[in-house]
């Protein structure tokens, strides 16, 4: 059991990892954040689609089914839309780091739907991830305007990441995947046909972006996506959400290598980064506690 979860805990972290990639391509992309959303989301139903056909996995669902995905389709391309607009209005570091807002958010938001009581250790936690933003941002006002939309994008983050978590326990990780995807990919259509946005130019992408478009969303949505979903069958929200908040520290990196100077911020900012590192630590430990003392007695009972 304890080297189950250990395994599930390493593949969260290689989901994190893509998701700080996929900062770093929204960077890379020349486009606005509604098209690329649209394109990335359009792209991604298309490969788990064939993924579908491939496995010949049915795509039947039941209309209550349908009318949970349809709203949160509506949920994840609000998300996607603010999270990479405040990439463009800031850039990769500010946007990412203000997501760990997440843990704090799923921490007020889960007992809802799980019927528990607010734990008073992850409101703590979530708090510490606070003041760890606080010191990033307590002299960075030029980047206001990214922190907010981040932190739109973080709630809206952390309200679909509970809801999956309702949703994995009746349905597959592939069929919520799929047709959420779909949903907001019908969404922003809807949007974009409202605002006559179909134009000769939106159609007009180029060769690098339609390379960055294709990983985007065939490694770092359609795979990512349904491997996270499927994680909810083994983590509680909560955690894989606050686990999430190492995605600004490997995008940081990232950043960093590809970006250079542009991602260069002040020694606060990485003060308050450290902080926000040492929290999921310290969750990490504290929630791996049972299972892995569980799993060094067993071996020990084994060498006797």
């Amino acid at each position: 059991m304890g080297e189950n979860k250990i395994k599930h805990y390493l593949l969260l972290h290689f989901i994190v990892f893509i998701w700080g990639f996929t900062a770093i391509i929204g960077a890379l992309i020349s486009m606005d954040a509604i098209p690329l959303v649209w394109y990335r989301m359009l792209l991604a139903v298309v490969f788990i689609a064939i993924y579908f056909l491939w496995k010949k996995k049915t795509f039947k669902v039941d209309r209550m089914g349908l009318l949970k995905f349809f709203l949160t389709g509506i949920i994840i391309a609000l998300h996607w839309v603010f999270f990479f607009t405040a990439i463009k209005v800031s850039n990769v570091s500010v946007a990412l780091v203000m997501m760990s807002t997440g843990a704090f958010f799923t921490s007020l938001i889960e007992p809802v739907f799980f019927n528990r009581k607010i734990n008073a250790l992850e409101i703590f936690l979530g708090l510490l991830v606070i003041g760890g933003l606080y010191i990033i941002f307590n002299f960075e006002s030029t980047y206001t305007l990214g922190i907010v939309y981040a932190l739109i994008a973080s709630f809206l983050g952390a309200l679909f990441s509970v809801l999956n978590g309702v949703f994995i326990k009746k349905y597959t990780a592939n069929t919520i995947s799929f047709y959420q995807l779909f949903f907001g990919m019908v969404f922003i259509s809807m949007y974009l046909l409202l605002t006559d946005s179909f134009s000769f130019a939106f159609f007009q992408v180029s060769f690098q972006d339609w390379i960055y478009l294709v990983v985007l969303s065939s490694i770092c949505t359609a795979y990512a996506f349904i491997a996270s979903v499927q994680i909810m069958k083994y983590l509680s929200p909560y955690t894989v959400m606050l686990t999430i908040n190492l995605e600004p520290i490997y995008a940081i990196i990232l950043a960093l290598l590809i970006f250079g100077e542009e991602e260069q911020m002040g020694s606060t900012f990485y003060i308050g980064a450290f902080v926000v590192l040492l929290v999921v630590l310290l969750n990490g430990i504290i929630k791996n506690k049972g299972p892995l003392k569980e799993n060094f007695l067993q071996r020990l009972s084994r060498k006797k």
